[in-house]
């Protein structure tokens, strides 16, 4: 009771401070506040989290005035950064809804003047975006699996939690999660190592595979569901993962072989066919929202690791025909970025079926370690391709996934310091114009973005939470049995 009673107290002594604080006579500038992270001017989902910020390298007073063409007015004070009500934030939000914010910056420093900056703007859409978003944490390291998980964050608050971490079952690394259509319920999950399998999730069952077969290269990774829910296509790989002697370049991850196949998660078969079994490099799967055609990144084969700097992908498409489990007869190349000396990873059609958005780099498929690589937009009504100049920026930008409104998307991005890779958010409308994006915001982002060591990776957004019991998880695989798949290739299903 006595610690509850002392919360209250500072909660009420910090809400009296703001109170009290007083900006008097301020320098006006004509110069935007120097905010970290960069708000001035971005678009917001109705309901994201509030706009937490401050100044870097600065020891002072901040206040900050939020105003609203309808009335209402937000105020937060702070030494570097600012935080805002919750509740009010919340409120301000839904009642200004498809119209805009006004933010005034006042700082000052030790012994010093007040500074008014330059106000600027916040829009507010009315479309609001999925209220989660799952991610992997990973430390920046190649050689053995530091702690990581797959967490869960709820994008109206600051809650993160895990789905699933490897501290229970150490030397294992987690990744490939994937969720059908934006849903927490029907998730597939990859873990590689001593323990490894890949769980299924469809409701309340949940189970474990071991998906390598006779037939295949290897396990089942990079994964993308069918919209029906019964499918999950996969891309089965063998890989190498090779050192740069070079500064500025790191680490390369290359295929030796790849081939791509689907799961009927009702039958527990693997389908494929001979043009998605090629001695071409066949990876980074996706469906069509129709569930009529499977989008696929191709490259000609190449000697590795001779010439891992000649693998280019372009991003192709073949029929499939959910009926039958079967596929088209011929294989179209939507984008030949082979011819333009350029690589194509990560195709993700938005979920009207008009756009599929996907990362351009000058080779290979690994793009996350590509300083040069880039998020592009290909029209499918028109074949059109356009480059996201208001997103992109001189550093990687990587692996993107859709909302399931089809307005909102979140890609990841090294651009704040060239190593650690976070993540941002962006809206995109019907003609293909394209809003600033925002850092994910955090409760502190000074803590959250400067002081921790983890990387985020492979964002999904998702309709709800994930739930299940995670200790039965882990007594589950650090079990040896795991189910098996069936490998039937291109043979018709058998209904």
């Amino acid at each position: 009771m006595k610690k509850i009673i002392q919360i209250v107290a500072i909660g009420c002594l910090s809400v009296s401070m703001a109170c009290c604080i007083k900006v008097k006579d301020p320098q006006i500038t004509g110069e935007l506040p120097p905010v970290f992270p960069d708000y001035c001017g971005v678009t917001v989902p109705v309901n994201i989290a509030p706009l937490n910020f401050g100044f870097a390298d600065f020891e002072g007073n901040m206040y900050v005035s939020i105003q609203s063409n309808k009335g209402g007015t937000l105020t937060a004070t702070g030494r570097k950064s600012v935080r805002f009500n919750p509740e009010r934030w919340k409120n301000l939000l839904k009642e200004n809804s498809g119209d805009s914010l006004l933010v005034t910056v006042s700082a000052r420093a030790k012994n010093e003047q007040w500074v008014q900056y330059k106000p600027f703007t916040i829009y507010v859409s009315s479309i609001p975006v999925n209220e989660y978003l799952a991610y992997r944490l990973i430390a920046p390291g190649y050689e053995v699996y530091s702690k990581m998980g797959i967490y869960q964050r709820d994008l109206t608050s600051f809650r993160e939690e895990a789905i699933l971490e490897n501290t229970l079952i150490p030397s294992n690394c987690m990744n490939c999660h994937s969720f059908s259509r934006n849903d927490p319920g029907k998730m597939s999950l990859h873990i590689r190592g001593p323990l490894g399998g890949t769980i299924m999730k469809d409701g309340d069952s949940v189970q474990i595979f071991n998906t390598k077969t006779n037939s295949t290269l290897g396990n089942c990774v990079y994964p993308y569901w069918h919209p029906g829910g019964r499918y999950i296509t996969y891309s089965v790989n063998t890989t190498l993962q090779i050192f740069h002697a070079i500064q500025n370049e790191r680490v390369e991850v290359v295929d030796l072989a790849s081939d791509i196949v689907v799961l009927d998660t009702r039958t527990n078969r693997l389908l494929s066919c001979d043009l998605l079994k090629t001695n071409d490099f066949e990876t980074f799967p996706s469906f069509s929202p129709d569930g009529k055609t499977l989008y696929f990144s191709s490259s000609a084969f190449k000697s590795i690791p001779q010439e891992y700097k000649e693998v280019r992908y372009n991003l192709c498409a073949i029929a499939f025909d959910p009926d039958s489990g079967t596929f088209g007869d011929k294989v179209d190349t939507l984008v030949n970025a082979a011819a333009i000396g350029k690589s194509i990873s990560y195709g993700r059609p938005s979920p009207d079926g008009k756009y599929i958005m996907f990362t351009l780099s000058d080779y290979g498929n690994f793009s996350i370690w590509h300083k040069e690589a880039n998020l592009w937009l290909l029209n499918l009504e028109d074949g059109s391709l356009k480059e996201l100049t208001d997103v992109n920026s001189p550093d990687v930008e990587s692996y993107h996934s859709w909302s399931s409104e089809g307005f909102w998307f979140v890609f990841s991005s090294r651009r704040l310091d060239g190593l650690y890779t976070r993540l941002f958010l962006a809206g995109i409308s019907r003609d293909g114009t394209v809003s600033k994006p925002f850092l994910l915001p955090q409760k502190d982002p000074f803590e959250c973005y400067d002081a921790s060591f983890f990387s985020y990776n492979v964002p999904e957004f998702l309709t709800g939470p994930v739930k299940w019991d995670v200790r039965r998880m882990y007594r589950a695989l650090n079990k040896p049995e795991r189910k098996t798949l069936e490998y039937i290739g291109d043979q018709n299903l058998i209904q």
